[in-house]
């Protein structure tokens, strides 16, 4: 049988950058990188690491700048990014290796997709949960051109289901006060799965201006249970500590550099165009993300030259909620679409 690989943990020290990261697998097996998004932990991988690293992957998760015990900063710009980038590509370096398979999620899926289009040459290939090319990482005013205006009349819901992200730019502090006022209460209000119920209907967050914040009137998330499917008690517990530790400062200021994230994904290789293999996996019942109805995966089929999708029947914590059918979907990928990456058996 193949080693059982568990989680480490190990804290990189660059420059002036400190990013700590969970693992699995052997050190010298092929590097496969996962991006978390907004907002979780390396912890978000925690089953998709072992089981890459069973393969004989070497299956790395960072927690993100402002995440965990990687380096927090005090400004809304050191949260772009051109920036975030950086960190991963500086992490590369900092594990020896020249290129990675990259996967990401939420905010991390703009990261990864940024790392594919300026650095096509640090990629074997590049995969994203929920958040499909050529949409958020172009910035705020391109996603909202994508919105489905059958789901979301324009002169009901301006944003659509991105008004949520209008609110941290009009009032980031209200935003940010009442996620930390019980932060307990705020992650087990997120992580839940998908309700087949939402199809074809507006998400809440195209209504978070009008309702006056993510809580409405009240002034921090009200209390609901733990949802089992998707998070455990000590989940949420880990989740929960990071966040009051750190604050939502870092997290919700990748929501505020719109503008220059713009700019940045103006300035890829090739055009945005990618060629290197690529996988996507929608969310059926995730009704922020959405991609399975509306037209949101469009441009990502006209810039990818070797892409695969697949639906996967989950909300929008897709890896914790569904981890046996996303492994089951990178794994087959890999096969298929680099084998040349995969583990060599022996070693």
């Amino acid at each position: 049988m193949p080693p059982v690989f568990q989680l480490t943990e190990y804290t990189h020290h660059i420059a002036n950058r400190r990013i700590h990261t969970r693992t699995s697998g052997p050190t010298d097996g092929p590097l496969i990188i996962f991006v978390h998004g907004w907002p979780e932990l390396s912890l978000s991988w925690r089953h998709q690491l072992p089981v890459l690293g069973a393969l004989g992957f070497h299956a790395v998760a960072p927690d993100m700048r402002g995440y965990g015990n990687s380096s927090v900063y005090a400004r809304h710009e050191d949260y772009a990014q051109e920036l975030v980038v950086g960190d991963m590509l500086a992490l590369l370096d900092a594990l020896g290796r020249d290129k990675a398979i990259w996967v990401g999620h939420d905010w991390g899926s703009p990261t990864v997709w940024n790392i594919a289009s300026h650095h096509p040459d640090r990629c074997h290939g590049v995969a994203s949960l929920c958040v499909p090319y050529f949409t958020l990482e172009r910035g705020l005013e391109h996603a909202i051109s994508l919105v489905d205006r059958a789901v979301y009349p324009a002169d009901q819901y301006p944003a659509g289901q991105w008004d949520y992200q209008l609110f941290y730019l009009e009032d980031f502090q209200k935003a940010t006060q009442t996620f930390e006022a019980n932060t307990r209460n705020t992650v087990q209000l997120l992580f839940r799965k998908g309700d087949p119920a939402g199809q074809g209907k507006p998400a809440a967050t195209a209504s978070t201006r009008a309702n006056g914040g993510w809580f409405g009137p009240l002034d921090a998330a009200p209390e609901v249970p733990i949802d089992t499917d998707v998070v455990s008690e000590t989940d949420v517990e880990i989740y929960a500590e990071s966040l009051s530790r750190n604050g939502f400062f870092g997290p919700d200021s990748y929501y505020m550099n719109h503008q220059a994230n713009a700019a940045y994904a103006a300035s890829a290789v090739n055009d945005g165009r990618l060629d290197l293999p690529v996988l996507y996996l929608a969310a059926r019942y995730d009704y922020v993300c959405e991609s399975v109805r509306s037209g949101a995966a469009a441009p990502m089929r006209e810039m990818c030259s070797d892409l695969d999708e697949l639906i996967i029947d989950s909300g929008h914590w897709m890896a914790q909620e569904r981890p046996v059918e996303v492994n089951s979907a990178l794994v087959s990928w890999l096969a298929r679409k680099l084998p040349d990456v995969w583990p060599k058996p022996g070693k």
